[in-house]
């Protein structure tokens, strides 16, 4: 697959029915292996382990309802009173990174209202923080720590 600007981990691959797929520890299963898949599970990995995200915190293609329409967001990671804080959209690493992807998770914010939106093709991230007071939003140097949230909000 691709190298991505974005840490190795041990990547469970294997062919199944002339398919490649990967295993998905957050949905613990096998799913087929996609350039965006291949995205996905390397920027989990990171948050879990270089930012410190608590895996039980993270939700792979996650439903949501928009104008009558199911819709899935990519991942969204959760506090701990199980509010939606961060949603993030991955693209394939050959997908440049422009305004139609943030007009695309900005619809998908428009029900879940969280704090953060990361947008990754696995060669570059952008980290917004939502201002909802002032309606606006502020790119983030980097992406933050689980920890660091909260103090990122005052």
């Amino acid at each position: 697959m691709f190298t991505l600007n974005l840490p190795q981990y041990p990547i469970k691959v294997i062919k199944r029915n002339g398919r490649t797929i990967i295993f998905d520890e957050l949905r613990r299963k096998y799913v087929t292996l996609t350039p965006e898949e291949w995205v996905r599970q390397h920027f989990v990995h990171y948050l879990i382990t270089f930012k410190k995200y608590p895996q039980g915190l993270i939700a792979n293609e996650v439903s949501l309802t928009l104008n009558d329409t199911t819709k899935r967001c990519d991942t969204v990671v959760y506090d701990r009173q199980a509010r939606p804080r961060i949603i993030v959209e991955y693209k394939a690493p050959h997908i440049p990174i422009t305004q139609k992807v943030f007009s695309q998770i900005s619809r998908y914010n428009m029900v879940l209202h969280v704090d953060f939106l990361i947008v990754s093709n696995g060669l570059q991230h952008f980290c917004c923080r939502m201002d909802y007071e002032r309606n606006t939003s502020t790119f983030l140097p980097e992406i933050p720590e689980f920890t660091h949230l909260d103090t990122l909000l005052v």
